[in-house]
């Protein structure tokens, strides 16, 4: 049974599957692959995106990385970004960086109207959004060859460590905007970064300042569930 729930987890590591697409990865019956599926969502390293597509849960995502993340982060992440979710109306999100790639291991998203999709599991570049912004600037080398290829540069990331959130403005998406803030670890490094995102006409073009406390204070309430943990 060990060997067939790997099989699963290694199928949605590649990324969203259906059932159908689950069974024809792991050669399962439907029954089980289902039935294993479901197990493992209720363990939270399975989960579902807006589509009902079975992709990597949070604790699975957030695993793969030389530091990884404390499970009890993990954890509360829903808790929090929902509640942030409530207080602002739009759609939360906890990036990790895996190299060029941030993956976005929790997700709390608007449940109607016009917001920004980041379903668990997705991989977006570190060369856009506040997210990208946040986790550059307090990485632990310079790192040119992204901010060459990003529409931010040095100075904005000595803003983002000066005032303690990132905002963008149609870098990821055009239309779309965003604020982070970092979380920290027990050591104080970075190890990921609370976003909120969605469309400029709420956001305005200039997101920070009408979310940035919100979004800091949740990335600190998550800070200390991480240094608690």
């Amino acid at each position: 049974m060990l060997d067939k729930a790997a099989l699963v987890l290694a199928a949605v590591e590649q990324g969203p599957v259906s059932l159908a697409e689950l069974v024809a990865h792991t050669g399962l019956n439907r029954a089980t692959a289902h039935r294993l599926a479901s197990a493992l969502e209720v363990h939270r390293l399975v989960g579902r995106d807006p589509a009902g597509r079975f992709v990597a849960g949070p604790r699975l995502a957030a695993a793969g990385f030389a530091s990884p993340l404390p499970w009890e982060l993990v954890d509360r992440a829903d808790e929090i970004l929902t509640e942030l979710r409530h207080a602002t109306g739009e759609s939360t999100q906890l990036y990790v960086r895996r190299g060029a790639l941030r993956l976005c291991v929790a997700a709390s998203e608007r449940a109607s109207g016009l917001r920004d999709t980041v379903p668990v599991g997705a991989a977006l570049p570190m060369t856009a959004g506040s997210g990208a912004q946040v986790l550059l600037a307090f990485a632990d080398e310079p790192e040119p060859d992204l901010l060459e290829a990003a529409p931010f540069d040095a100075a904005v990331l000595a803003q983002v460590r000066e005032r303690g959130w990132a905002q963008s403005v149609g870098e990821r998406e055009t239309g779309l905007g965003s604020v982070s803030a970092p979380v920290r670890g027990e050591d104080g490094a970075v190890i990921a970064a609370v976003s909120l995102s969605g469309p400029l006409e709420r956001l305005t073009r200039t997101p920070g300042h009408r979310h940035g406390p919100a979004v800091v204070a949740a990335a600190q309430r998550l800070s200390a569930t991480a240094v608690s943990g």
